[in-house]
């Protein structure tokens, strides 16, 4: 089913929608979760729970990008169940690995103003990547995707893609300093 159709299912309040989202993105989702959390149990909960986030969310909100919608939501539900199971010393997963990677260039927490710099110079700086290393660096440092995951996918060797995330963390910090972002 097509997700303009899923969402017109949201906006009817017709139940199908979440059988319909399970069935398309389902999958997807799950692998999100788990690649943060690395609990079979605790990935399947935050999708559940970005079911009902979603079934609360539309209506009002109409996604433009559904599949990313649904992505942030199941992102960020994995992310607070993992700090609170970390917190609790249960966690796991790729979260801690991959924000103490971008620690050096992004540091750590900032006010409102700096943060919304920080996300328009970082929109920027996509941007001007080629696909590949734009992907590579959405993969791990936003879908959390693990080293040896991302080198099949592109068939390159771990170190080959711990080099060119290296490469493009530096050119990161240079971007951020030439923008006048200092973190």
């Amino acid at each position: 089913m097509e997700d303009n159709m899923i969402i017109e299912l949201y906006f009817s309040r017709d139940e199908c929608a979440i059988k319909e989202t399970s069935e398309k993105y389902g999958a997807f989702l799950y692998k999100i979760a788990y690649n943060i959390l690395n609990q079979n149990e605790s990935a399947e909960e935050s999708v559940n729970d970005t079911y009902l986030r979603t079934w609360n969310t539309i209506p009002p909100t109409k996604p433009r990008k559904f599949s990313a919608f649904l992505t942030k939501i199941t992102r960020n539900l994995a992310i607070d169940r993992f700090r609170k199971n970390t917190s609790e010393k249960q966690g796991g997963g790729q979260v801690t690995l991959c924000l103490d990677e971008l620690h050096e260039c992004i540091g750590g927490k900032t006010d409102v103003d700096d943060r919304i710099a920080l996300k328009n110079a970082l929109e920027s700086f996509l941007r001007g990547l080629p696909v590949k290393n734009k992907d590579i660096f959405l993969l791990r440092y936003f879908y959390l995707m693990p080293l040896d995951e991302i080198a099949d996918r592109y068939e390159m060797s771990e170190s080959a893609v711990k080099m060119v995330l290296y490469r493009m963390r530096e050119k990161l910090r240079g971007f951020l300093e030439k923008e006048g972002i200092v973190l």
